[in-house]
């Protein structure tokens, strides 16, 4: 990831599992994305109230065309 460019949250998943399946989809189409969460995915292992809640992050230039992905997947 580059420094000097802004990143956007184009996803909100509910635990890490399907931020890693969502990482994957927008990694093989060559966008490089970061995941970010507030607890650590050992001691939530699921969202409760948003607290499992994982951002998928990617690079400003590339956020329509990750959110296009994502939301031709059925994770939503």
């Amino acid at each position: 990831m580059s420094r000097g460019e802004e990143l956007v949250t184009v996803y909100r998943a509910k635990g890490e599992a399907e931020a890693q399946i969502i990482r994957g989809l927008l990694e093989s189409h060559g966008i490089p994305c970061l995941l970010k969460s507030h607890a650590a995915p050992s001691v939530h292992a699921f969202a409760v109230d948003g607290m499992g809640e994982v951002k998928v992050m990617v690079r400003k230039s590339m956020a329509d065309e990750a959110g296009e992905l994502v939301q031709g997947e059925d994770y939503a």
